[in-house]
């Protein structure tokens, strides 16, 4: 018997293919057509959620910062009866921003009402939250560490202040101070000078905080002019 051509077989293989992929296909969507078309509207659904969550939180982000500017102008104008309520809501806002704002605000209205205890807690609220930038962390540090520094033993301030207490740190001249200060509260008045001549050699360091570690560090017995200055970061 003659065998058929090659082309034929290769014709016929091709539809047989086709036939079983389309019957396939009719099948799948005959059991689970139901589930395809559910799964379809929860995408959709969850795409659309999506958009709304981003325009909505975008809203609520411009919402947010015009009622801290409104607190801001009701305190510059005394207005302060509802200012604690408003800044302790704020300071809820997934916003990392208006949040450690609303924070630091509320800390220094409670500084303005002679709150202390309230303050310290603010700023160390701001300090430990590691969902915060390092800068809103480190002023709050620093705030804290000044509201704390008489109650707090001199080693305790020197371990806190050590990390920002290096030349070039934008705190160098506050935890610098704070750290000399401790370190003179234990007697160990050179190395608080030589701490304060180089507070007064950083060139980053605000001038006026420069002149007034220069006195110190001279009243310590430390020529500040005979280190060398401290290089621009």
């Amino acid at each position: 018997m003659a065998q058929p051509p090659d082309t034929i077989n290769e014709t016929f293989l091709r539809e047989v293919g086709e036939n079983l992929r389309r019957d396939q296909l009719r099948d799948f969507a005959k059991k689970n057509g139901t589930w395809i078309i559910a799964g379809l509207i929860v995408f959709l659904a969850a795409c659309g959620g999506w958009i709304y969550w981003q325009q909505y939180q975008v809203q609520r982000s411009e919402k947010q910062v015009e009622e801290l500017s409104q607190v801001y102008t009701d305190i510059g104008a005394n207005k302060i009866g509802a200012a604690p309520q408003k800044l302790d809501t704020l300071a809820q806002s997934g916003k990392k921003g208006v949040r450690a704002s609303a924070l630091f605000a509320r800390a220094a209205l409670a500084l303005q009402q002679n709150d202390h205890k309230l303050a310290i807690a603010k700023y160390k609220e701001v300090a430990a939250d590691g969902g915060l930038p390092q800068s809103y962390r480190d002023a709050a540090l620093i705030r804290q560490t000044a509201l704390e520094f008489d109650s707090l033993k001199p080693e305790d301030i020197i371990a806190r202040m050590e990390p920002l207490a290096k030349p070039g740190n934008a705190w160098f001249a506050s935890a610098g101070e704070m750290t000399a200060l401790a370190l003179i509260k234990q007697g160990k008045k050179q190395e608080a000078g030589r701490l304060f001549a180089a507070i007064a050699k950083d060139k980053t360091v605000p001038d006026g905080s420069r002149a007034r570690s220069v006195q110190i560090a001279s009243t310590l017995g430390v020529d500040a002019g005979a280190l060398p200055t401290a290089p621009n970061p």
